[in-house]
């Protein structure tokens, strides 16, 4: 696959942007474990094969376990994630299919039952950021890290 063109040298102004949401998203005080997982599971569920590959090692970095990493792709069947963590890839699945899923109130009351309100807000926020970064990666079909 080669990359459409350098997104960073086309536009810095757009790069500053998303920047600067990661760093707001850094604050919010979210568990980091928790936050990779989420970046991990969006990121394959978009197909964003940079993404992956960056949020993998950022888990592996943080003490994941490869047996965990290696199951999330279809973490519904496995009993090793959490009631919490599986409310949050709930939730980011559904707000990341949102055009199929319209985000179901069950997904909702699920993340309810775990996230308190400022958690569920943030957790969304980080969820449409890594959304984003996903659609510069895709769509610009960015080359794997070395």
């Amino acid at each position: 696959m080669q990359q459409r063109m350098n997104w960073h040298r086309a536009s810095p102004d757009a790069i500053e942007a998303m920047m600067a949401l990661e760093i707001a998203v850094a604050r919010l005080g979210l568990d980091a474990a928790l936050l990779c997982l989420l970046k991990l599971r969006v990121s394959q569920v978009n197909g964003c094969a940079y993404c992956v590959e960056q949020f993998g090692r950022d888990a592996r970095a943080r003490g994941e376990s490869e047996r965990r990493l290696r199951a999330l792709v279809t973490w519904r069947g496995s009993d090793l994630y959490s009631a919490r963590e599986r409310a949050a890839l709930a939730w980011a699945e559904s707000l990341t299919r949102l055009a199929d899923t319209g985000a179901p109130d069950e997904d909702y009351l699920g993340l309810a039952a775990h996230f308190d309100e400022k958690e569920r807000v943030d957790l969304t926020l980080a969820i449409a950021s890594i959304n984003a970064w996903n659609r510069f990666g895709v769509g610009f079909r960015v080359a794997l890290p070395d």
